[in-house]
Order: C-alpha cells, then sequence, then structure tokens
C-alpha cells in the first residue's frame, strides 16, 4: 500500500540519528511488514509535541507509525538492534529485537536524544520461531503500564502509538485468533545490558569502547576525573537501576521478566508484559505465570537489579579491571535504601528527614499494610499528607512535615489503581464492541492523579533529582 505524501514536520522537529556511528556492528537493517490494515487506535500528543511530531495528522500519524516511512532526516531503514541476554540468570546468545526495531532518534524539547522503537512490527532476523507480531490486547496493556508508571513517578518508556493491524494471531496465553497492533514507544535509549554482553562473547573490546563512549555522551550522568570510562559508566547505571528499583517498589509495581536484555543503560523502565501492581502488600507476589522460582517477585526486584548490574560489570571486565567495577557493584545497597527513603515520602506526601527515619517510616508502613490488609494504591492515598494515621503509623509519622496539597483528587472517594481485575475490565468492550471509552477514561482518570502527584511539591525536589 502506498504511503499518503508527507508535509514536513514542525521546526521543534530536531532529528539526530546517533546510532548510526555504531549501526554496523549494532544492529541490521530491516523492513516494516506490510500489514493489510492500519487503524489508529491511540496517538500520544502529550509526548509527541515534546518531540516536534504533535503536529501531525492522522495521515501522517499513519504513514510514520504504520508504514514506518522514514521521518524526515532520520534513520533512512530501521535496525533491529543485536544483544545476548541472561534471561532467569540462563545465559541465551540467541536473542536480538525479534519483533521491533530501532525507528527513529530526534531531541526532545529539553535537548536530551530520545528513540522511537516498536513493538510488533514484523520479522527481523532475531525472530527465531516468532512471528513479529504484537496482539492488540498486549498494546493495550502497555498503554496502561506506561500511563500509570509515569503518574507515580517512575522512568519509564511513553507508549507512543497504537495502531490496529488487521491481522488474526494465534497465542497460547490468551484466546485465539486475536486483534494485532504494531506499538510505538518513546524512550531515552534502547542500548541494554544485554548488548553489552553480546560483546564480551565476541570478544570485540574496541567496539565495546564505542559503545562506552556513546553511552556515556548520549545518556550523560555524574563523572569522577580519576576513572576510566567503564567505570564512570558503571557507577552511573548502578546509580539509575537503584534508583528504578526503588521506583517500582514504591509505586507497588510488578515488571515480572526482569532479564538483562530487558535493562536499559538509560536506566528507564520498559518492555512490559505480564505485569502486576500490587492488590495488597505482599514481597512474595509475582507478575508472571512462567516465573515458578518466584525469581522476580516484588520484594526481590532490588535484588534482581543489582544482579544485573554484575553481568554489566562482567561484560565490561574486557576493557576494564576488576577493582573499580567491584567498588561500583558495592554501591548498589546504599543508593537503593537512600532512594527508597526519598521516594517513599514523596508519594506519601511528607517533607523527608533522613535515611534512618524514612526508613523507619517505611517499616511501618509495611507494618501498617499488612495489618490492614492494604495495597499500595489505597495506602498512599488514605494516609497522604499524615492523614488519617493511628498507632505505630503514628509514631512513625510524628515529626514529619506534610506537603501542601490543594489539588481534588485527594478529596476523591477511592485512588486510581489498575489491578488485573481492572485491566480485563477495559479490554472487554473493546473486544466485544470495539468500544475504546473505558480506556480513554482511565487513560484521563490516570493523568489527573499524575497532576496530583505534581502539584504538591516538584518531582525534583522530592526526589532529589
Amino acid at each position: 500500500m502506498e504511503a499518503p505524501a508527507i508535509a514536513p514536520l514542525p521546526t521543534t522537529y530536531q532529528p539526530d540519528p546517533q546510532i548510526l556511528s555504531l549501526s554496523s556492528w549494532l544492529g541490521d537493517r530491516v523492513a516494516a511488514a506490510d500489514f493489510p490494515e492500519t487503524i489508529l487506535r491511540f496517538r500520544n500528543d502529550r509526548a509527541a509535541a515534546q518531540v516536534g511530531l504533535a503536529g501531525l495528522d492522522d495521515a501522517q500519524w499513519i504513514a510514520h507509525f504504520g508504514r514506518f516511512a522514514p521521518l524526515p532526516g532520520n534513520l533512512p531503514q530501521p535496525l533491529a538492534l543485536r544483544y545476548h541476554g541472561h534471561q532467569f540468570q540462563v545465559y541465551n546468545p540467541d536473542l536480538g529485537d525479534g519483533r521491533g526495531f530501532l525507528f527513529a532518534q530526534m531531541r526532545d524539547d529539553a535537548g536530551h536524544l530520545m528513540d522511537l522503537g516498536t513493538k510488533g512490527s514484523g520479522t527481523t532476523p532475531w525472530s527465531r520461531a516468532g512471528d513479529g507480531r504484537l496482539t492488540l490486547k498486549g498494546a493495550m496493556r502497555e498503554i496502561l503500564a506506561t500511563e500509570m508508571l509515569e503518574a507515580l513517578g517512575v522512568n519509564t518508556s511513553r507508549t507512543f502509538s497504537v495502531i490496529e493491524t488487521g491481522e488474526a494471531l494465534q497465542r497460547g496465553d490468551e484466546p485465539s485468533p486475536t486483534r494485532s497492533a504494531v506499538m510505538v514507544r518513546l524512550s531515552h535509549g534502547h542500548i541494554r545490558i544485554g548488548t553489552f554482553q553480546r560483546l564480551l562473547a565476541l570478544q570485540k573490546p574496541e567496539e565495546m569502547r564505542e559503545l562506552i563512549d556513546y553511552c556515556l555522551v548520549q545518556y550523560p550522568g555524574p563523572m569522577t576525573a580519576e576513572l576510566s570510562p567503564a567505570a564512570q559508566l558503571l557507577n552511573q547505571v548502578v546509580e539509575r537501576l537503584a534508583d528504578l528499583a526503588a521506583q517500582w517498589m514504591v509505586a507497588g509495581f510488578v515488571h515480572g521478566v526482569l532479564n538483562t536484555d530487558n535493562m536499559n543503560i538509560s536506566g528507564e523502565s520498559f518492555d512490559y508484559g505480564p505485569w502486576r501492581w500490587l492488590p495488597h502488600w505482599d514481597p512474595q507476589f509475582t507478575a508472571a505465570y512462567f516465573d515458578h522460582q518466584r525469581l522476580y517477585a516484588y520484594g526481590r526486584q532490588p535484588q534482581a537489579l543489582h544482579w544485573n548490574c554484575g553481568q554489566l560489570a562482567v561484560a565490561l571486565r574486557l576493557v576494564e579491571d576488576a577493582p573499580p567495577l567491584i567498588a561500583a557493584l558495592e554501591r548498589f545497597p546504599d543508593l537503593y535504601r537512600a532512594a527508597m527513603a526519598r521516594r517513599w515520602c514523596w508519594r506519601l506526601g511528607v517533607a523527608p528527614r533522613g535515611v534512618e527515619p524514612d526508613s523507619a517510616l517505611i517499616a511501618a508502613s509495611e507494618r501498617a499494610m499488612v495489618e490492614t490488609a492494604m495495597g499500595p494504591d489505597a495506602f498512599f492515598f488514605v494516609h497522604r499528607g499524615a492523614r488519617n494515621v493511628t498507632g505505630v503509623l503514628a509514631e512513625a509519622l510524628a515529626g514529619y512535615q506534610p506537603v501542601i496539597d490543594d489539588h481534588p483528587y485527594w478529596a476523591d472517594p477511592a485512588p486510581v489503581s489498575m489491578v488485573i481485575e481492572e485491566v480485563e475490565a477495559i479490554w472487554a468492550p473493546i473486544a466485544q464492541a470495539d468500544d475504546w471509552s473505558a480506556l480513554d477514561a482511565k487513560i484521563a482518570a490516570i493523568r489527573r492523579m499524575g497532576d496530583a502527584y505534581a502539584s504538591g511539591a516538584s518531582k525534583e525536589s522530592q526526589m532529589g533529582r
């Protein structure tokens, strides 16, 4: 099918395909599938405005994000990225982008390099036995996950576009045949821990150094003059992933599949499969039905991310001695504890007092949730700003200063939540009657909640950014 003519993009669109400097060994040039249909189901104009793409009309949007006509000045052809990874701590060299690709790179309104990557865009050299497709329900679930995480202050990829593609897919984990879609996500990068692991396995030290330099430039972070580039990078990744682990824990979120090929060097959460939110406080709660050992249970997520940082350190040994890498890894527990303290206070709506008292507050909060059978969403809502507290929680909150909250959300009868029953209730009218009103209403409610969290105090001050 021929794509419609594409008008010039707004002047705020700033293409910058930096990945081309690595593309000869980082990925494979591929083409998107030719889908039978392209029905626009979701476009994230809030995210698009940040990268100069909100001005596209629907026909242009479909041409770029359903038919994948190249964006002006950007990648001439998509790249399916190559990587290895540990999957449930078992090394797998037979990985890579099997149903997605990197489509474009551009600068956002703050000058950060941003990626547009896909899911469900067709087969690649790394598809193995897969069909390269995505179910429409899977795309809807990713919309919900990313919107909810963003509202709760988690550093996440954002669902940028969902287009239904008119194919009947067979799947073993949902009623089939089921509807198909292609999704585009906006994120700060797609370089994974598994990308480095592949270079170690292939013994490519020069390419490893190139990749390290690329990451230090494109995902800038704190620098220490006496450290080598490899040690600099590991320190930055340890800081980001310790913070990300805290973000998930405070959000009550269970990612489900914390393999090293799902860990971005940017410290950004992405690739949402069997995710869940806690219905009640339970460290053993597990999202993936196939995680029989509970390796990635809610309470083990910090341990999993620390382990993944260790695998990056192993890969970096190709170009760096062990001592500075070990020193970076040893920072993880204290960084995680500090991030938990800071972010717990942010969501509870009180000014932090320091790691020790804040950690005691977290422990008291956990006991309160167990005693009341209350999940995190209800707990943080009911007790926002130190409201409605008794017993051990009142004692722990003594001396804490509430933030000023004047958003009407906090007077609602119940908090916005995202337990699995709600997800199924949103999907049912789409599947049965093509009725998207429940999804639209949920997105609006989630974004209103996000505005409420942002209005009490700036995220930067509360989260220590």
